[in-house]
Parts: structure tokens; sequence; C-alpha cells
């Protein structure tokens, strides 16, 4: 890249790293206004204010957060093809700095200061070496929306050799809910229909990293992961301590799911030799309000669940084929330990009366359905309706009170495993070349790989390995698929939204070019200088100009 736009690759990443913008704070809102003050300053947006605008977050009365959509139209010839480029800027919190937090967003001072710690031997060596900056949201993902802005802000010096249309995406809340991409949908959407814009692909600048120890790679990656978050509500059998056989303990019952499920390679999916990480728990308690010396009789967890290839309704059945297995180890295990209790205390030895019973939420629902009628969805209703007043709550306890609430209107009491799907959904998409535009994609991040000269091994993938609003490109479009997905996501629609609708008319080919550095969301989180501000932004550049071909 040339030395200029180099140069205001970094300038503008450190201004944006000045503004500290921890997600769900206002913070979000100061650094949104300063995108598009940056952009305000630029000639080619000065003479064509209505290209950029803010989309407000929906649903965001505490905040007021928003977005900002910058347009770049080329000049040369008239061009409906358009490459959405999509950047966040909030970041996590900066409470792990300590003492230092009022620092996390001046690199240099932060670098002086980190000097006089005891910091691991690779910390300190990058440190010292001067090829890195460190700073809170500098490498995720500042430098990211920075590289974006100066390319814009390049083309934009000579628009009318530029054909072609570039949208900027720049979104809040991508460390929380996805909020901000959420929002930012529907308008791009809405753009594509009313201007009737040919999207060629969604190219997010999210940071890269190396993939395990000692690798020297540096990676474009095309396709993104997924991400569902399959959930159990465990009901068991309460009793008195003292007479303990009597009962089940639904937390026995969370910890054999753990157990099965939790960072098992049995779950992990291959999808042209990429792998997606297993499983692994997000949440796991009992419900039980109180101290007292009753058994846990109802619990809950869910799993953090990557996909390549797996559909929601795929993932559910895996998920409750495993909490079957599971339930019957434990029927099997308490058995054989009532037996050997009732050996040592010497009495007759009866098999315990429980049975395995495994349902999804749709299940559950048919059947008290059938009990209650539309009594049952004015109770939901009503939840629902007083769980979206309280913002004391997190999103997947209100979804799982939905599912307390069915439980407790059905009339069968005896134990079981009832398996949903708790917010958010984040799909895979998968890039096989299957049609005009994933091919051109493919060729555009090729030529561009091949095309770039540096002292790095570059190398493109397949999966962005890491949840990102990439996801929301696109949606899966078979109606069954989004049936049962719905269907067995309590409170969805009201609790959780997803504009599947417009994701499915996105249905854009995505990809991720981002800086490289090493530690994101921790205090030693740091940028690599020279890829960052010279070889990322070639790549980028090369790849959004072969697409625009």
């Amino acid at each position: 890249m040339n030395t200029e736009v180099s140069k205001r690759v970094e300038e503008i990443a450190l201004d944006l790293t000045s503004h500290i913008s921890v997600v769900d704070t206002a913070g979000e809102v100061a650094v949104a206004e300063r995108i598009h003050a940056i952009f305000s300053e630029m000639d080619y947006w000065k003479k064509h204010p209505e290209n950029l605008k803010y989309v407000p977050f929906k649903n965001d009365p505490l905040l007021n957060r928003k977005n900002v959509v910058a347009i770049l139209k080329g000049e040369k010839a008239p061009s409906k093809k358009t490459v959405i480029l999509l950047g966040h800027f909030d970041t996590v919190g900066i409470a792990d700095y300590g003492d230092l937090k009022e620092f996390a967003g001046q690199p240099e001072v932060l670098m002086e200061k980190f000097k006089s710690l005891e910091l691991p031997p690779e910390v300190k060596a990058d440190l010292e070496s001067g090829d890195y900056l460190f700073g809170r949201g500098l490498f995720d993902m500042k430098i990211g929306d920075a590289i974006i802005m100066a390319i814009m802000e390049d083309i934009s010096k000579n628009i009318k050799e530029f054909e072609g249309n570039l949208i900027y995406v720049a979104v809040g809340d991508e460390e929380g809910n996805s909020g901000g991409m959420l929002s930012a949908v529907p308008e791009l959407a809405r753009l594509k229909k009313e201007e009737g814009y040919d999207y060629l692909a969604l190219l997010d600048t999210d940071y890269m990293t190396s993939e395990y120890e000692g690798d020297e790679n540096k990676y474009v990656y095309v396709g993104t992961v997924g991400k569902l978050m399959p959930t159990f509500y465990i009901v068991g059998k309460e009793t008195h301590v003292g007479e303990s056989f009597k009962g089940l303990d639904s937390n026995q019952l969370a910890a054999e799911l753990t157990r099965k499920i939790n960072l098992n390679p049995e779950f992990c999916e291959v999808a042209d030799g990429e792998v997606t990480l297993p499983p692994i728990t997000l949440k796991q308690r009992d419900l039980k309000p109180e101290y007292s010396v009753q058994t846990s009789k109802c619990a809950y967890l869910f799993f953090n669940y990557a996909t390549h290839t797996s559909t929601p309704d795929q993932v559910l059945a895996k998920m409750m084929d495993a909490a079957k297995e599971c339930f019957d180890n434990v029927l099997r295990d308490l058995n054989e330990r009532y037996e050997g209790f009732c050996k040592l205390a010497k009495r007759p030895y009866k098999p315990l009366p429980f049975k395995t019973k495994v349902l999804s939420y749709e299940e559950l629902y048919k059947l008290v359905k059938a009990e209650m009628g539309e009594e049952l969805d004015k109770r939901i209703e009503s939840l629902t309706d007083e769980l979206l007043e309280d913002r004391s709550i997190d999103q997947r306890d209100k979804a799982m009170k939905v599912v307390e609430l069915v439980h407790n209107l059905w009339s069968d009491k005896n134990p079981v495993i009832i398996t949903y799907i708790n917010p958010p959904y984040y799909p895979h998409i998968f890039i096989e070349g299957k049609n005009e535009k994933e091919k051109n994609l493919l060729n555009a991040v090729d030529e561009a790989v091949n095309t770039t000269k540096s002292d790095y091994k570059l190398v493109y993938k397949k999966f962005f390995p890491y949840i990102s609003d990439l996801s929301y490109g696109s949606a899966p479009k078979d109606p069954a698929v989004i049936a049962a997905f719905k269907a067995n996501m309590p409170g969805f629609g009201k609790l959780y939204e997803l504009p599947l609708e417009d994701m499915q008319e996105l249905d854009v080919p995505v990809l991720d070019i981002g800086a490289f550095g090493k530690d994101a969301h921790k205090f030693t989180e740091r940028i690599e200088k020279k890829y960052s501000f010279t070889v990322a932004p070639e790549l980028v550049y090369k790849t959004v100009m072969n697409l625009l071909k």
C-alpha cells in the first residue's frame, strides 16, 4: 500500500482508539460520532452529505446508540456493483488494565507504563521491539475500521476514475448482542431494493492472529463460522438430603451433560479440511433460590456450539441424542450406587422409579397446548411482556423463564430434560464456489493474495474462526429449518428478534481481511505495525478492486 494510505490508517486508528467505546456504554455513541465526523471532513462527503448517515439501533432506549453508514459511488461509469465493508467500533471493557485503565486508549503512554510491569516474555519482547502498538480496541478492531476509512478516502480523491460502489457499515455492540449489525441489516436490504445495488460481497476487517503456537501464517478468511447456543432445562425430583435416593438431583444430570459435551471433538464439524472448536459451557447452575437441605429440582446449562455445516434443527437433534444418553448414564450410575448403599446398609434393593425423558421445547409446548389451548399463549404473552420491561434480567435467562413457565403449567411432573436454542444465533456461511458470486469472490481473494508481495506467508482459508457480524450477511432459506429454529427458541420474535427475511434477501458471500496482532480481549492486546499498516490495507484494496472488475 502506498505510504500516504499507510500513514492515514495509523492516524485514524490512533484517533479512534483514543475514544474509549466499551460495549453497552455511551462511549459507543461518542466513537460513532467521531467516525461520522472524520468522513464529514473528507471532500467527497462534503460534496455528497446525503451519502453519510446514522442508522439508529432498534430498541435501545437507554443509550440511543447508532451505526454509521458511508456510501461511495464511483463516477467513471454507471454501475450497480457494490461491495459492503464492515467494521465494529465497540470494545470489551477496560477493568483488566487495573490502575492503568485511564491510559487504555493511549498506546504510547500505555507502552511506557508497561515498561515497569512484570510481563510474560513474549509480551515484553514485542513491547521492546518497537514493532507493536498496544491499546484497548486498537486490535479488536479500530485498526480494521481505520483500514476501511483510509481506503475509501483514497479512492474518493479520484472518484471520477472509480467504477462501482462501496458501502461502509460501522456498527456497535458486536462484543455484546450484535444490536448494531441487526439494526444495519434492514438498512442494507432497503438500499439494495431502492437503489438496485448488486451486492458482490460483505468484507469485514476484524482482527487476525496466529491459530496455534509457532504459527507464522497470515490469514485471509472466506466464509465464517456459525454459532448456536443449545440449552438444557433440567427437571429432576427434589428430596430431603436425609432421603437422598428418593430424589433425582438435577445437578447430577447437568454434570453428566457437561462431561459428555464439553470440549468433545465428537461434536466438531469438518468442512474442506477445516475444523470447528468443540462446544464449551457458557453457563451451568441450579435454580434453587435459597439454601436448604432440599436437593435441587431444576438446573440449566448452555453451550457455545460452533458450526460449519449444521443447521439449528440438526444441532438440536444431536443435543437431544446426547441428553438421552446422559439421562440413561445417570440413571444407571444412580441405581448402581443405590444398590451398593443397600448392601452396606443391609436393606433390600429395588430399582429406582425414574425414567429417561427428553423433549424439545417445541414438543413441550405442543403437549401443554393440548392441555390448555389458547390460555397457554396468553400466559406466555403476559410473561414476555413483563420480561421485556425488565432490563435487569439477561436475555438467556428471559428465555429460560418462558421454558420454566410452560413446564410448570404441564400436568406431568416427572423428571425431564427440555432442550432448546438460546439467543443469539449466528449462521455459518460456507463459500463453496457454488454460484457466480462465490466463484468471483474466491478468485478475487486468490489474486489479491498471490499478487501482494511481502515478507509474510499469506494464506487464505475457509471460515473466519471467530464469532462475528459477518454471519448476518445471509441466513438459511429452507422453510422447514427456519420453522424448527423459531419453534425451539422461546420468545422468538419478541424477546429476541432476528431480521431473517432481510438476511435472506442480502444472501451475500462474506470474507474477513484483518490486521495482525495478539491477545485480543487481554490487557496486552496489540497490533503488529508493519503488517497492519501496509499489507492488510493492500489486501483489502486489491480484493475490493478485483471484485468490482
